[in-house]
């Protein structure tokens, strides 16, 4: 989700007034990103990981399973944080990371520690990161670009590099059409040998460790040959004409000078870090969970799986102009393909006229259909939330049984946060999960909305894998539990009237059962219901 995008929506538009002062300095940039003409070097992944330990280990690994690939789900907040800086530790030869997001607090500059040792140990780092919604202090990364074996792209870049938000907003105004096309990929590949993608972006919330914003999202650590898939699937992007060298943004390559006081700034604030209820330092430090997954203490399950994944020319390609992949249309297929049950958690839910047409197709065919998606009072972006509404009364009359997730709740199982961390009720959804008859799942970057299908780039897995398939469908239970979900049903009204909604839910050992839409207050109501008036879904 744009959250770039949205802000200008419902913060008003007084840039507006300012238009005519700065165009000047906006103008010519509408098909192409700033630094397109930078000469810059196509790469590749490593071409031979079976000479590094992870790659021997693997490739020896896949062979005994018939070829397959090896998963493992990875839950926790913080697990997810220990895990990326456990794999990034441990990179011998290259190391790649493409984010959507990626935060300068204290998980994001821990990492961006790390990968800076790595390079010190002669690893070749690439880090591709889009420019939607970097925020002052994100560029704490840029300065990685001054080490010799950091190369450092953004994708599709604002002309404009500082933080004033009505300077965005105006440059976004005039190039609405190159600059609402994101890349929401998330990925990390090391020595082309093993991988962790999944909906996390790099941030506090999304590791579940900021009392303020607790955001569920799950990772799947991959290994064997799908990880050069990935690899591939990266190179496409990193070479794309979309990626601009950071040097072309800011004139040059980052000081020597620049990069030695921010490695002096890290080495200070490592002492300093803490965070509500979860001990991630000492977390990294204890090796787990990476050790275990190579030690095989923590098995992986090993199954046959498809990359599926966006062109970085998507528009392009779903234009007819040019020839590429597009996920959407796997994932469609999947879904149509389900007998007897479809189980989905998405925080944006927009299905739109042709996910309505799927779900109405399953119903028919009486194939039972559950999803778990965001509750007004857990939103955090509000304008996704309005379109959302106008489909929970279609949904639940075609049989489509909808759960929310509260912002507090009553049983931690399955929510992948601490029990301390928990009780500041500040809970949100951001895992994309589908199980397609408990036996094959999704699990990636897409969001069930049209934002995800036609202005977003997106990459996931399809894995055939009743196991998994089951791991997430037991999530899934845990947290459409009545004490930590509202389960929405239609409550008659009288004859000649619609249907209203009604919210079930579970408090004090106590079935509830509320008739106006639990929210944080009557305002956050008033908000959602005037944005719910505005022609926004094709943005959503």
């Amino acid at each position: 989700m744009n959250q770039f995008f949205w802000s200008k929506l419902t913060s008003g538009w007084s840039s507006f007034f300012l238009l005519p002062l700065i165009v000047a300095i906006l103008s010519g940039c509408a098909s192409l990103p700033p630094g397109s003409d930078f000469s810059k070097t196509v790469s590749l992944a490593l071409a031979h990981p079976e000479e590094t330990p992870l790659g021997r280990q693997f490739d020896s690994a896949a062979r005994e399973h018939e070829g397959n690939s090896g998963f493992r789900l990875i839950q926790a907040g913080a697990a997810g944080f220990q895990l990326r800086m456990q794999m990034i530790n441990a990179a011998k030869r290259t190391l790649d990371l493409q984010y959507f997001i990626f935060s300068g607090d204290e998980t994001g500059r821990l990492l961006t520690d790390a990968v800076l040792h790595a390079a010190d140990r002669g690893v070749r780092v690439r880090v591709l990161v889009d420019d939607g919604e970097t925020l002052a202090g994100d560029e704490q990364l840029t300065v990685l670009d001054a080490h010799p074996s950091i190369a450092l792209r953004i994708f599709n870049p604002f002309a404009y590099r500082g933080h004033i938000e009505m300077f965005r907003a105006t440059e976004f105004a005039f190039n609405s059409g190159r600059l609402d096309y994101r890349m929401h990929n998330k990925l990390l590949v090391v020595d082309n040998a093993v991988a962790l993608l999944g909906g996390r972006n790099i941030g506090d919330p999304y590791f579940q460790i900021d009392p303020d914003s607790q955001v569920a999202d799950d990772d799947i650590f991959a290994a064997g040959p799908i990880a050069r898939k990935l690899s591939a699937s990266f190179d496409e992007f990193w070479n794309s004409t979309l990626a601009i060298p950071a040097q072309a943004l800011s004139g040059g390559k980052a000081s020597h000078g620049a990069l030695n006081e921010h490695r002096q700034v890290l080495d200070r604030e490592k002492g300093q870090l803490k965070a509500d209820g979860v001990a991630f330092v000492k977390g990294i430090a204890s090796g787990e969970p990476f050790n275990g997954i190579i030690s095989g203490s923590l098995p992986l399950i090993w199954a046959h799986a498809r990359l599926i994944c966006d062109s970085p020319y998507k528009k392009k390609v779903e234009s007819g102009a040019m020839k590429g992949e597009l996920m959407q249309p796997e994932v469609a297929a999947a879904t149509s393909a389900v007998q007897s049950e479809l189980l989905m958690i998405t925080p944006y839910l927009i299905p739109g006229d042709a996910g309505m047409h799927l779900f109405k197709d399953l119903r028919e065919r009486n194939a039972r259909v559950r999803i778990l998606t965001s509750s007004l009072e857990s939103s955090t972006v509000l304008p996704a939330q309005s379109g959302y509404m106008h489909y929970r009364v279609p949904m639940l009359e075609i049989g489509v049984q909808l759960y929310e997730i509260r912002a507090l709740l009553g049983n931690i199982k399955g929510s992948g946060e601490t029990e301390a961390i928990s009780r500041h009720g500040n809970y949100s959804l951001h895992a994309k999960l589908i199980v397609f008859d408990r036996k094959e799942l999704f699990i990636g970057s897409m969001n069930f909305d049209q934002r995800s299908k036609h202005l977003n780039t997106e990459i996931g897995l399809l894995i055939d894998s009743p196991a998994l398939a089951q791991q997430i469908a037991a999530r899934f239970d845990a947290m459409v539990a009545p004490v930590n979900s509202y389960k929405l049903a239609l409550y008659p009204n009288d004859t000649g009237r619609a249907a209203s909604l009604v919210w079930h839910t579970q408090e004090d050992g106590k079935a509830v059962e509320y008739h106006s839409e639990p929210a944080r207050s009557e305002w956050q109501r008033v908000k959602v219901n005037i944005l719910s008036l505005m022609p926004l879904e094709k943005e959503l």
